[in-house]
This record gives structure tokens, sequence and C-alpha cells, in this order.
């Protein structure tokens, strides 16, 4: 449900206590764009294909799809109604101080660690998929070899192309965000057309839409079917990017809001028939879940339209998942960039530095982009790390989505509406967000594969635990008598002042007496 603004985009600001240091020049598309790319169709559904393919099968990429997916966006649903509250790019763990109470600080100070860890994760998973991907196509094109120590290298670059280009500025970023919209939509009609005209040979409805796998070790098919389900909840995170472009949107109360919810839908049906095409495709089942590319999503190709046609295929995704992890590091510096305005991260001042020139927050770029080099090492010893990896993107980012929706639901006719809300269907679209969440949240830190050997650990739960016991003992040590939440950055004229200095002329932005914050 929507109503117009009756506030400017500064005046907003204002009032939840900031000065405009981010350049806003992001259209409502433009915002839709970053989380669009983000959540990526053509990354999350091809590089965890072929976890799937062993770990339930094909009715976990037909049937799994948009059984997590409507969930999905029940819990987008509950975002994009704080987000219209609150649009700042702090996204959950300010709307977690607003809506906590006197334990705002506490709520705030959790939200935002834990968005920290998914944020980093989602950066990795994206990435490192890029680099498995690009590896392929460099390994069927001049035979370059796909050992772990090659796809780390890969990985490293793409993460530092990554980094440099979110350094040029915004400008730069949209611009490529509005492209990646078109390439994804453009690439999954053509991949699916290629995949249903080329072939001669095609799987049968029973098989794409009941066929089950286990090459786990478990026995349990029903367990095996729910692990498979990371292949869809990863590939739908990181649509909280709308929320942290918001300080860079114009209409932001509305283009917030919608970027969440449409990035979702958008991404529920193409994501839907690219996979559906994908599996009816399938050859040779057992060889291109064992294919010696390491991808097998890059083996269907090929066996489906050919040597040449499937490595125009994996162009297309690689230049996909190229702007997928782009964005990613976007969304993720904007998350640091207003943690540590809050004081929240170690070496605050300096990760929540801005460059003058390009208004972007350089050092918390780089954070990212390191952070996630980091998270991506164990590969080098644990054939299941990229598992584990995608884990974490989904455990840390949906506890740190549903803090916020519990906040809300519990408020209940208290909380303040924004423009842009559900009306009458809050409390259950926030009971079923919250349901949801503990499900997934237990079920990802399990063990996938048995028996569990050192290699194959899931060390999900160590990364989580890690966070977890590092942002308590903090807390508890002394973060709770320091961190009162979200920090005011003074009164109007502190505001205007900001403005001006990082404008370098003219006068300030409009202004309005802040509230109080947390």
């Amino acid at each position: 449900m929507d109503q117009a603004p009756a506030k400017t985009d500064t005046e907003v600001l204002h009032e939840l206590g900031y000065a405009q240091e981010l350049l806003r020049r992001m259209s409502g598309f433009s915002n839709f764009a970053v989380s669009f790319t983000i959540i990526s169709i053509l990354s999350g559904c091809l590089t965890l294909y072929g976890y799937a393919m062993a770990t339930g099968g094909p009715v976990d990429m037909t049937i799994g799809w948009p059984v997590v997916g409507v969930f999905v966006l029940v819990v987008g649903l509950g975002m994009a109604e704080v987000a219209s509250s609150f649009p700042t790019a702090g996204g959950l763990y300010y709307w977690a101080a607003k809506l906590g109470g006197e334990r705002g600080p506490a709520w705030s100070w959790f939200t935002g660690w834990f968005n920290l860890l998914g944020q980093i994760g989602i950066t990795a998973g994206i990435d490192f998929g890029l680099a498995f991907f690009a590896s392929a196509l460099l390994n069927l094109e001049f035979g370059y070899p796909t050992h772990p120590i090659n796809v780390i290298l890969v990985y490293a670059i793409v993460l530092f192309i990554h980094g440099l280009l979110n350094t040029f500025g915004i400008r730069l970023v949209s611009l490529l965000n509005d492209v990646s919209v078109w390439w994804h939509l453009g690439g999954v009609l053509l991949i699916v057309a290629a995949l249903t005209f080329i072939p001669h040979h095609h799987q049968s409805v029973a098989f794409v839409f009941t066929k089950t796998v286990n090459e786990t070790g478990w026995g349990s098919i029903v367990y095996v079917i729910l692990l498979g389900l990371l292949l869809a909840q990863y590939t739908f995170t990181g649509y909280d990017a709308s929320a942290h472009m918001s300080e860079e949107t114009t209409g932001a109360q509305l283009s917030a809001p919608r970027g969440i919810v449409m990035s979702i839908v958008v991404s529920l049906v193409a994501g839907w028939i690219l996979l559906v095409g994908l599996t009816f495709a399938i050859q040779h089942y057992q060889a291109e879940l064992t294919s010696p590319t390491g991808v097998p999503a890059a083996q269907i190709f090929i066996d489906a339209v050919g040597r040449t046609g499937g490595m125009l295929l994996l162009l297309i995704v690689v230049g996909a998942q190229f702007f997928c992890g782009m964005s990613s590091v976007t969304a993720n510096s904007r998350m640091i960039y207003a943690f540590s305005r809050d004081g929240a991260v170690p070496a605050s001042a300096f990760w929540h530095r801005i460059n003058k020139r390009t208004r972007t927050p350089t050092n918390s770029i780089w954070l990212a982009t390191g952070g996630a080099f980091i998270l991506g090492l164990p590969y080098l010893v644990s054939p299941t790390a990229y598992a584990a990896v995608t884990s974490i993107a989904v455990i840390g980012l949906y506890i740190a989505y549903v803090i916020p929706i519990f906040l809300r639901l519990r408020l209940g006719d208290r909380f303040v509406r924004g423009p842009w809300h559900l009306g009458r269907w809050s409390t259950a679209v926030g009971v079923v967000a919250c349901v949801w969440v503990v499900f997934i949240t237990i079920l990802f830190i399990l063990p996938t594969v048995s028996p569990v050997t050192p290699d194959n650990f899931n060390y999900s739960v160590v990364a989580v635990g890690a966070v977890l016991l590092f942002s308590g003992g903090w807390w508890l040590l002394g973060a709770r008598r320091w961190f009162k939440g979200p920090r005011l950055q003074g009164t109007p004229a502190e505001l205007a002042a900001i403005e001006r200095e990082l404008a370098g002329i003219g006068q300030a932005l409009p202004t309005r007496p802040p509230d109080a914050i947390g």
C-alpha cells in the first residue's frame, strides 16, 4: 500500500539524525536493480546447481525454488514495510535500534554484526561462484587448471576488480547495475531458448518435477531434499541492498521498499524459468555432476548445445556474476560505512571515512573485499567450503532480516508506518517470516554429508558461533556501556555544515530538527 511522502528525502534523513553525506543520484529503477543484481539468478541458481544435483536432485530445482520463493517474499514484505519508515544506509541494525525500545542498543548491536557477517558471506559466495565459472571457461578455452589454488587466484582478482569499480563512484556503479538487469533477463531468455530448441534430447516431465537424488550419505531423502533448498535460499539473499542504498536513492521511502519486493518477485519468476529449462536439458546426469570443469551447469551447456554454444552461454553467466559481485561489494560497503558511522566496528573512524572526490566510503569498500577473501580461503583445504560460505551468508543475513520484523511485530499498532505499508496484513506476514527464518537457521548449520569428517565439515556453525561469541563478548565486556545505537550527527546547523563541507560550495540543504535516536 503506497501513500505519497509528505517530506523530501533530505528532510526525512535529517529527522533520522543524519546529514546527506552520500550522493543521492539513484533512481527507483536503479535501487531495484541493485537488489535484483545481487540476488542474481544467473549466479546463485547456477553456482549451487551441482550441490542441489547431489543433494535432493531435480525436485529441489523445480519444486523447492517456488516454495522457498514464496516464503522469501513474505520476509521481504516485512522488511519493506520497515524500510519505508527508516530509509537509512544502516538498514537493519538502525531499524532494530528504533524498534527495540529500551533494549534497542542491544538489538541493534547483534543485528548489525549478523548483517555484517551475512554481507561478507554473500560477497564471498557470489565472487567465489564467479571464480568457479571463470575458471571453467578458462579451462575450456586455454586449459587453465581448476585446482583450488588456481580458483583462489581468480577469486582474488575479481574481488580486486570489484573493489576498484566501487571506488570510482556511485554513478558508474548505478549505470552498470541498470545494464545488469537487462543482461540478466536477456541472458535467462537466451539460455532457456538455446536449451529448449537446440538439444535433440530432453528429460521427461516426471524426471524434472519428481526425480530425487541422494549422494550425501544420509539415509533420509526428506532431510536431503531440505538441505538442497540451500540453492534457492542462498540465491534469494542480498535484497536488503535496496535499504542500504536508500541514502543514495531519490524518493527512498517508496523506492526502497518497492526495490526489495520487486527484486524478489522478478527473480522468483525468472529463476524458476531458468531452473526448469536447465533441468530439462540435462543429457548425462552423473557425468555432468562430476564434470572435470568443476561446474556441472557448464557441462550441461556443452552437452546440450555443443562446445562453442556452451561456452557462449557460460560467458553470459560469467558476465552476470561479475555484475552481481560488483553490486554486492556496493551494498556491503554501505552497511560497513553506516555501522562504523555509529562506532560499532573496531577502527570506526577509519572505515567511516568518505572519499570527498567520489563521495563513496572507499575504506569500507576494501574492508568488504578483504573480509570476503579471507572467508573463502578454507576452500584450499575443504571441498565443501563453498556450501559452508553460502550457508554463512544465508544464516547471517536472515537472522539480521528477521530481528526488525520481530520487533515491529512486537510493537503492533505502536509502529509508525511509512508511506509504504502492509495494512492489516502486517501481523500475519511478520509471524510467517519469523517462523521461516528460525527453520532455515537451524537447517543450514546441520551437516550436509555423512559420515562427517574434517574435510567435509560444515564450518558455517563455526563462523556463526565465532561472530556470536565475538559480538556477545564485546557487548558484555564493554560495548553495552558505550554503544547506545545509531548516533545523531548533530543539530540542523551541524548537519548543514557537514553537507557544505562535502559539497565544497553552496548553501546547506533544507533541514528539520532531528528526532532523538535509540
